[in-house]
């Protein structure tokens, strides 16, 4: 979970609101994924036997496609992620080389290419020896971010803080509603990795860690993200804080201490994101790998190499990142606009989990001699249900749209793993969704011919 988002929160979150606005939707953050860290945790106890996490429960209680589409879904998101932290990486490296600017240029892109493929041939040596350099990576990068948030403690102004709450002598923002409505894709992205425990659940020595390593992660990270972004707003005005280039916790700082500041997290976050890529490269191959080994994709996707890494799932993930580097280059893509994306394409996943958690206590699975249990994890369900379609609303047609367009091509992989069974591609059901997902899909191509949709 701490990756990129954390280091550039002070930018991402004033962009969208003012202090106000930001502690509410922190508040409404902080049930809806706590809800959500539950229901992971509930469904890794109450359904040891569905490993892969969100993808499988999506299968177990809404269908197959409904399950394709929730691993596709996520692997997108994860790619995706990692292209935005390329970005980011590159537009830190832009704060001592001029020439790679906002991380998009074309130096940026040849660089994120090299740095690409020696991450991919590293994992493709063994999923041990990466965890390993994650675990390294992981202690290395928390300290600036301790530094940060000792600093801030002592150097946090009371009346800037409380200069304009609301952002009222900010027409652009718009009402308080509307800002915590623009600034949830941002909580979310920040939050993205939540599941992974439960995406690995296979592999865990015991059973219960996977929900403990969940909740754990949750509150470790909420109580980081909330002290950087609340803190900021203490040393910086909203309008200041929104105009800095990313990594804005660098400027924050060195607003604070001088260049030093900014050295020290531009160094934190390089490190950060090196060990984040890591991550979410064996998460990205993960996801492939456990679906194919249930048939979920087609067959090809769960060969393994000597070392035990799904090694073609592997190099289809950063054959796509490779792809999108080099689309960021013509479309110009910011940090911004790519995590966006790429956190609208799990909002997916994420609603069908909450829906799977709600349904078990609805049909009474798995809680036959566990009333009291049943009625605390129906409600708990129940609200992470509500807070995933207010993700759906808060991320906006343009984003939904934008998925449609991306979720569409994936049915060629899931007519591929359904010929290999000899079934029917699609059920009644089905096919009406899939026609929905076709025509937004349309949709949103046409968009991006016509212009009013963007990358």
């Amino acid at each position: 979970m701490v990756g990129g988002g954390i280091f550039s929160l002070p930018q991402n979150m004033a962009a969208s609101a003012d202090v106000g606005a930001i502690l509410i939707g922190w508040g409404i953050t902080a049930v809806g994924m706590l809800t959500l860290a539950f229901v992971f945790q509930t469904l890794a106890n109450r359904k040891p036997d569905l490993d892969g996490g969100v993808y499988a429960y999506a299968k177990a209680g809404f269908g197959d496609y409904m399950g394709f589409s929730s691993a596709w879904g996520y692997w997108i998101s994860a790619w995706l992620g990692n292209v935005g932290y390329f970005v980011l990486l590159f537009s830190t490296l832009g704060y001592f080389f001029p020439i790679f600017g906002e991380g998009n240029t074309p130096a940026a892109i040849i660089g994120a290419s090299v740095v690409l493929w020696a991450v991919h041939f590293l994992v493709l040596r063994g999923i041990k020896e990466a965890a390993f350099i994650n675990l390294v990576t992981t202690v290395a990068k928390i300290v600036p971010l301790f530094l940060f948030i000792l600093i801030c403690l002592f150097a946090f102004k009371l009346d800037i803080f409380t200069a304009d709450i609301w952002g009222s002598m900010n027409p652009e923002l718009g009402s308080v509603m509307n800002q915590v409505r623009n600034m949830m894709l941002v909580t979310v992205w920040v939050f993205i990795g939540i599941e992974g425990a439960s995406i690995f659940s296979a592999r865990a020595e015991k059973r219960s860690d996977v929900g403990k390593a969940t909740i754990i992660g949750f509150v470790t990270v909420l109580l980081l993200l909330v002290l950087v972004n609340v803190l900021s707003l203490g040393i910086m005005t909203q309008p200041e804080l929104a105009k800095l280039q990313n990594p804005s916790m660098a400027a924050v700082l060195e607003h604070v201490v001088g260049h030093w500041g900014a050295v020290l997290i531009s160094v934190g976050l390089i490190i950060s994101l090196v060990g984040a890529l890591l991550s979410w490269v064996l998460l990205c191959a993960e996801i492939l790998f456990a679906a194919a080994k249930d048939h979920t994709m087609p067959e090809f996707l769960r060969r393994e190499n000597a070392n035990h890494v799904p090694a073609n799932a592997l190099w289809l993930t950063n054959a796509m990142v490779q792809l999108f580097l080099i689309v960021t280059l013509f479309s110009a893509s910011t940090y911004l606009s790519l995590i966006y994306l790429a956190t609208s394409m799990i909002l997916v996943p994420y609603f069908w989990s909450a829906a799977y958690a709600l349904l078990l206590p609805i049909r009474g699975e798995t809680y036959e001699t566990d009333g009291r249990d049943r009625n605390k994890d129906l409600a708990i369900a129940a609200v992470a249900l509500v807070y995933a379609v207010w993700l759906l609303y808060a991320g906006g047609v343009k984003y939904l749209l934008l998925s449609a367009l991306l979720y569409a091509p994936g049915a060629i992989l899931f007519a591929k793993a359904k010929h290999e069974l000899g079934q029917p591609i699609f059920t009644n059901v089905e096919k009406l969704i899939f026609a929905a997902v076709v025509i937004g899909a349309l949709v949103a191509a046409y968009g991006l011919y016509d212009g009013f949709l963007t990358l």
